[in-house]
């Protein structure tokens, strides 16, 4: 399990003590709970058939976008082949709070704009929480363009 401590630290600089890691861990932990991750990203969730094996590994089961395109939730935890294994807390912060992937495509289900409100606190303590899950291999299917065959099975957002 990797352990965010400069996380840790960095909430120093927000005059707010810094929580120990594993303080930072249980209150990510809580959020992402209370923001309902698992609610898209488990297996099986959006069916309502949620895998507990695939806790926020990633949905195979997406959304259609329509004139964008067929968006899954992507698995969060850290194995480096299928989930956020390569990305940083940095990185996860601005996922969640400003909706910019690292690669730079904005996410268009989740709703990102509510939770670009969580305090710098809160923020890091989720991304350090989805940064120390254990990898679970899950492979979903990969965001595809309107124009493209549909990959796999889809809920319409209108």
């Amino acid at each position: 399990m990797r352990i965010a401590y400069p996380a840790a630290l960095a909430l120093a600089a927000f005059g707010t003590p810094a929580l120990a890691a594993d303080e930072l861990l249980e209150r990510g932990r809580y959020l992402s709970q209370i923001m309902d991750c698992g609610g898209c990203h488990t297996e099986g969730a959006l069916i309502g058939q949620p895998d507990p094996k695939l806790d926020l590994a990633g949905s195979t089961i997406g959304f259609e976008v329509p004139g964008y395109g067929y968006v899954y939730p992507p698995n969060l935890t850290s194995d480096p082949q299928t989930g956020l294994g390569q990305w940083s807390v940095e990185d996860i912060q601005r996922a969640v709070t400003t909706g910019e992937r690292p690669d730079g495509r904005i996410l268009v289900v989740m709703p990102w704009p509510h939770y670009s409100h969580l305090t710098p606190e809160d923020a890091t303590a989720l991304a350090s929480y989805i940064n120390s899950l254990p990898p679970t291999p899950h492979k979903v299917p990969p965001f595809t363009e309107h124009t493209q065959p549909q990959p796999a099975p889809v809920l319409t957002v209108k």
